[in-house]
């Protein structure tokens, strides 16, 4: 399967984030129960199975590649914004903008929505501290207005989902293909 395109920018193209999904993502994610690699099959199933878009369903898959690409902590490097980055030239925004506001989603559901906050797993409460915490209700609406803010709270909402140990999904080549057109259409959509 030839993944080879056009790179994102530090060098990344597709074949070097199914690489980091086939090498890098058989850690533990995050102090859960499941894989980083279980976590975006889990996410991107999820996301599939509720009929989501294919940017979306991508999204959901490589929602946490900054991770991936350099371990970040969201101390150090946010990983939303890191995977966004890497991710701008290989992928339209409808998949790297849900992306970069994954992490804003769980701060805008925490201030909209006090049983959402009370459910987050200790490793989500924990990273959200690192994140900022919930939003006030003033950021919680220019979020919410703001383009993509929709996508966002629903691949948040798979990601929090997204840690039965056991789960059962489609494999990492289901997601490769669904992922490849996306690709060529970016690159064709930047050549015209």
């Amino acid at each position: 399967m030839n993944l080879q395109n056009k790179p994102a920018p530090d060098g990344v193209t597709l074949e070097t984030v199914v690489q980091w999904l086939r090498h890098r993502a058989d850690g533990m994610y995050g102090g859960e129960a499941v894989t980083q690699l279980q976590h975006a099959l889990q996410c991107a199933t999820l996301a599939q199975a509720e009929g989501a878009s294919v940017a979306l369903v991508t999204a959901a898959l490589l929602h946490d590649a900054g991770h991936l690409a350099i371990n970040s902590d969201d101390v150090s490097h946010p990983h939303a914004e890191m995977a966004a980055h890497l991710l701008g030239d290989l992928f339209h925004p409808h998949v790297t903008e849900p992306i970069r506001l994954h992490v804003d989603a769980k701060r805008y559901l925490c201030a909209v929505d006090p049983l959402y906050g009370a459910g987050l797993s200790r490793a989500s409460r924990r990273s959200l501290e690192w994140q900022g915490g919930a939003f006030s209700p003033a950021e919680a609406e220019v979020f919410i207005a703001s383009a993509f803010a929709g996508d966002a709270v629903r691949l948040r909402r798979w990601d929090d989902a997204a840690k039965v140990p056991g789960a059962v999904t489609a494999d990492l080549d289901h997601f490769i293909k669904l992922m490849q057109p996306l690709c060529i259409a970016r690159t064709a959509m930047e050549v015209t």
